[in-house]
Protein backbone atom coordinates (compact mmCIF):
# COMPACT_ATOMS: atom_id res chain seq x y z
CA UNK A 1 0.00 0.00 0.00
CA UNK A 2 2.68 2.55 0.55
CA UNK A 3 4.74 2.00 -2.48
CA UNK A 4 1.04 2.97 -4.49
CA UNK A 5 0.54 5.73 -2.37
CA UNK A 6 3.90 7.11 -3.25
CA UNK A 7 3.66 6.47 -6.79
CA UNK A 8 -0.01 7.93 -6.69
CA UNK A 9 1.50 11.10 -5.24
CA UNK A 10 4.56 11.37 -7.57
CA UNK A 11 1.99 11.22 -10.49
CA UNK A 12 2.15 14.08 -13.23
CA UNK A 13 -0.29 16.18 -14.72
CA UNK A 14 -0.60 15.15 -18.36
CA UNK A 15 -0.55 18.65 -20.42
CA UNK A 16 -1.87 18.42 -24.00
CA UNK A 17 -0.21 21.34 -25.89
CA UNK A 18 -2.12 22.60 -29.48
CA UNK A 19 0.17 24.93 -31.13
CA UNK A 20 1.20 25.07 -34.91
CA UNK A 21 5.06 26.18 -34.38
CA UNK A 22 7.04 23.23 -34.54
CA UNK A 23 9.98 25.16 -33.04
CA UNK A 24 8.19 26.52 -30.04
CA UNK A 25 5.65 23.37 -29.52
CA UNK A 26 8.90 21.34 -28.68
CA UNK A 27 10.67 24.05 -26.85
CA UNK A 28 7.81 24.29 -24.40
CA UNK A 29 7.33 20.44 -24.25
CA UNK A 30 10.44 20.19 -23.44
CA UNK A 31 10.33 22.76 -20.74
CA UNK A 32 7.38 21.32 -19.20
CA UNK A 33 8.71 17.77 -19.19
CA UNK A 34 11.45 19.31 -17.10
CA UNK A 35 9.20 20.23 -14.31
CA UNK A 36 8.87 17.22 -11.62
CA UNK A 37 5.08 17.49 -11.62
CA UNK A 38 4.44 17.99 -15.61
CA UNK A 39 4.63 16.13 -18.58
CA UNK A 40 3.54 16.50 -21.94
CA UNK A 41 0.92 13.53 -22.91
CA UNK A 42 0.09 14.53 -26.49
CA UNK A 43 0.09 17.52 -29.07
CA UNK A 44 -1.56 18.91 -32.30
CA UNK A 45 -1.05 21.40 -34.82
CA UNK A 46 -4.70 21.86 -36.17
CA UNK A 47 -7.92 22.17 -34.98
CA UNK A 48 -9.21 19.58 -36.40
CA UNK A 49 -6.69 17.50 -34.94
CA UNK A 50 -7.36 18.59 -31.52
CA UNK A 51 -10.76 17.02 -30.31
CA UNK A 52 -9.99 13.39 -30.63
CA UNK A 53 -6.48 13.81 -29.54
CA UNK A 54 -8.02 15.10 -26.50
CA UNK A 55 -10.23 12.15 -26.73
CA UNK A 56 -7.68 9.55 -26.80
CA UNK A 57 -4.95 11.09 -24.58
CA UNK A 58 -7.76 11.88 -21.58
CA UNK A 59 -5.13 15.08 -20.40
CA UNK A 60 -5.23 17.48 -17.56
CA UNK A 61 -4.89 20.39 -18.97
CA UNK A 62 -5.02 22.18 -22.43
CA UNK A 63 -2.64 24.60 -23.96
CA UNK A 64 -4.59 26.71 -27.12
CA UNK A 65 -1.95 29.10 -29.03
CA UNK A 66 -5.19 31.63 -29.94
CA UNK A 67 -3.60 31.97 -33.79
CA UNK A 68 -3.47 28.59 -35.19
CA UNK A 69 -3.43 27.79 -39.09
CA UNK A 70 -6.16 25.76 -39.82
CA UNK A 71 -8.91 28.99 -38.02
CA UNK A 72 -9.41 30.52 -34.46
CA UNK A 73 -7.79 29.36 -31.02
CA UNK A 74 -10.87 31.31 -29.83
CA UNK A 75 -13.50 28.59 -31.85
CA UNK A 76 -11.05 25.88 -30.55
CA UNK A 77 -11.65 26.93 -26.86
CA UNK A 78 -15.07 26.76 -27.36
CA UNK A 79 -14.97 23.69 -28.51
CA UNK A 80 -13.40 21.92 -25.70
CA UNK A 81 -15.34 24.05 -22.75
CA UNK A 82 -18.71 22.89 -24.41
CA UNK A 83 -17.26 18.82 -25.02
CA UNK A 84 -15.31 18.86 -22.11
CA UNK A 85 -16.36 21.29 -19.87
CA UNK A 86 -14.39 20.08 -16.60
CA UNK A 87 -11.20 20.38 -18.51
CA UNK A 88 -9.13 23.39 -18.33
CA UNK A 89 -7.66 25.46 -20.90
CA UNK A 90 -4.78 27.53 -20.49
CA UNK A 91 -4.61 30.41 -23.56
CA UNK A 92 -0.79 30.87 -24.98
CA UNK A 93 -0.75 33.61 -27.36
CA UNK A 94 1.81 35.84 -29.18
CA UNK A 95 -0.84 39.02 -28.38
CA UNK A 96 -0.84 41.09 -25.91
CA UNK A 97 -3.46 40.46 -22.76
CA UNK A 98 -5.11 43.31 -23.32
CA UNK A 99 -6.75 42.57 -26.88
CA UNK A 100 -7.27 38.69 -26.73
CA UNK A 101 -7.47 37.55 -22.57
CA UNK A 102 -10.89 38.51 -21.79
CA UNK A 103 -11.96 37.20 -24.93
CA UNK A 104 -10.26 33.95 -24.33
CA UNK A 105 -12.05 33.69 -20.74
CA UNK A 106 -15.45 34.31 -22.39
CA UNK A 107 -14.23 31.48 -24.77
CA UNK A 108 -14.06 29.11 -21.59
CA UNK A 109 -10.56 29.33 -21.04
CA UNK A 110 -9.12 29.60 -17.76
CA UNK A 111 -6.04 31.83 -18.06
CA UNK A 112 -4.33 33.45 -20.52
CA UNK A 113 -0.32 33.98 -21.16
CA UNK A 114 1.60 35.47 -23.61
CA UNK A 115 4.69 33.95 -25.18
CA UNK A 116 7.16 36.26 -24.46
CA UNK A 117 6.80 35.33 -20.94
CA UNK A 118 9.96 33.94 -18.99
CA UNK A 119 9.24 30.12 -18.50
CA UNK A 120 9.03 30.82 -14.66
CA UNK A 121 5.39 32.82 -15.93
CA UNK A 122 4.06 29.81 -18.08
CA UNK A 123 4.66 27.15 -15.35
CA UNK A 124 2.52 28.91 -12.55
CA UNK A 125 0.04 29.87 -15.25
CA UNK A 126 -0.64 26.10 -15.89
CA UNK A 127 -0.42 24.86 -12.21
CA UNK A 128 -2.87 27.68 -11.00
CA UNK A 129 -5.74 26.53 -14.00
CA UNK A 130 -4.58 23.32 -12.48
CA UNK A 131 -5.72 23.75 -9.59
CA UNK A 132 -8.91 25.58 -10.28
CA UNK A 133 -7.94 28.96 -10.28
CA UNK A 134 -7.89 31.90 -12.98
CA UNK A 135 -4.58 33.23 -14.30
CA UNK A 136 -4.31 36.46 -15.76
CA UNK A 137 -1.95 39.48 -14.97
CA UNK A 138 -2.96 41.76 -11.77
CA UNK A 139 -3.53 44.88 -15.07
CA UNK A 140 -6.10 42.36 -16.39
CA UNK A 141 -7.71 40.74 -13.29
CA UNK A 142 -8.87 44.19 -12.23
CA UNK A 143 -9.87 45.26 -15.73
CA UNK A 144 -12.14 42.19 -16.22
CA UNK A 145 -13.53 42.94 -12.11
CA UNK A 146 -14.65 46.63 -13.25
CA UNK A 147 -15.97 45.30 -15.89
CA UNK A 148 -18.14 43.15 -14.16
CA UNK A 149 -19.12 45.90 -11.87
CA UNK A 150 -19.74 48.46 -14.59
CA UNK A 151 -21.43 46.07 -17.11
CA UNK A 152 -22.82 49.20 -18.97
CA UNK A 153 -19.77 51.09 -18.97
CA UNK A 154 -18.03 51.71 -22.51
CA UNK A 155 -15.61 49.80 -24.37
CA UNK A 156 -12.80 51.44 -22.48
CA UNK A 157 -13.06 54.04 -25.42
CA UNK A 158 -12.16 51.38 -27.94
CA UNK A 159 -14.58 50.88 -30.39
CA UNK A 160 -13.24 47.06 -31.26
CA UNK A 161 -13.53 46.30 -28.03
CA UNK A 162 -17.19 46.47 -29.28
CA UNK A 163 -16.60 43.75 -31.92
CA UNK A 164 -17.85 40.42 -31.52
CA UNK A 165 -14.96 37.63 -31.35
CA UNK A 166 -15.62 36.43 -35.01
CA UNK A 167 -16.08 40.25 -36.23
CA UNK A 168 -12.70 40.77 -34.01
CA UNK A 169 -10.72 37.60 -35.04
CA UNK A 170 -11.51 39.26 -39.40
CA UNK A 171 -10.71 42.44 -38.01
CA UNK A 172 -7.38 41.28 -36.32
CA UNK A 173 -6.72 39.71 -40.34
CA UNK A 174 -7.67 42.65 -41.94
CA UNK A 175 -4.78 43.80 -40.14
CA UNK A 176 -2.28 41.60 -41.02
CA UNK A 177 -3.03 42.31 -44.57
CA UNK A 178 -5.47 39.57 -45.53
CA UNK A 179 -8.52 40.00 -48.13
CA UNK A 180 -11.36 38.02 -47.67
CA UNK A 181 -10.52 35.32 -49.22
CA UNK A 182 -7.37 34.39 -47.42
CA UNK A 183 -9.78 35.20 -44.93
CA UNK A 184 -12.52 33.07 -45.53
CA UNK A 185 -9.61 30.36 -46.45
CA UNK A 186 -8.30 30.52 -42.72
CA UNK A 187 -11.15 30.55 -40.75
CA UNK A 188 -12.99 27.73 -42.78
CA UNK A 189 -16.13 30.10 -43.32
CA UNK A 190 -17.56 31.45 -46.87
CA UNK A 191 -16.29 34.88 -48.74
CA UNK A 192 -19.68 35.81 -48.64
CA UNK A 193 -20.00 35.35 -44.25
CA UNK A 194 -16.73 37.22 -44.21
CA UNK A 195 -17.86 39.92 -46.06
CA UNK A 196 -21.15 40.32 -44.22
CA UNK A 197 -18.94 40.40 -40.89
CA UNK A 198 -17.08 43.15 -42.77
CA UNK A 199 -20.04 45.21 -42.96
CA UNK A 200 -21.07 44.71 -39.82
CA UNK A 201 -17.36 45.52 -38.20
CA UNK A 202 -17.76 48.91 -40.95
CA UNK A 203 -21.18 49.83 -39.36
CA UNK A 204 -19.34 49.72 -35.48
CA UNK A 205 -16.33 51.33 -36.01
CA UNK A 206 -18.76 53.75 -38.50
CA UNK A 207 -16.58 53.85 -41.19
CA UNK A 208 -17.20 54.46 -44.83
CA UNK A 209 -15.94 51.55 -46.73
CA UNK A 210 -13.62 48.66 -47.01
CA UNK A 211 -10.64 51.13 -47.76
CA UNK A 212 -11.61 52.94 -44.71
CA UNK A 213 -11.67 49.38 -43.16
CA UNK A 214 -8.17 48.66 -43.93
CA UNK A 215 -6.59 51.92 -43.10
CA UNK A 216 -8.29 51.89 -39.67
CA UNK A 217 -7.04 48.23 -38.92
CA UNK A 218 -3.36 48.81 -40.36
CA UNK A 219 -3.37 51.78 -38.26
CA UNK A 220 -4.95 49.72 -35.03
CA UNK A 221 -2.01 47.37 -35.81
CA UNK A 222 0.58 49.60 -35.39
CA UNK A 223 -0.66 51.20 -32.67
CA UNK A 224 -1.01 47.27 -30.62
CA UNK A 225 2.07 46.02 -31.90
Amino acid sequence: MEETSAKASTKKAAVFLVEDHPIFRDGLAMMIDGEPDLAVCGSSESIKETIPALKKHKPDVVIVDISLGDGSGLDLIKQIHEQFPTLPVLALSMHDESLFAERAVRAGAKGYVMKKEAAKTVMTAIRQVLSGALHVSEKMASKMLLKLMHPQGTHDGSPVDALSDREFEIFNLIARGMGPTEIAQKLKLSVKTVQAHREHIKEKLQLDNGTDLTRFALQWAMQHG
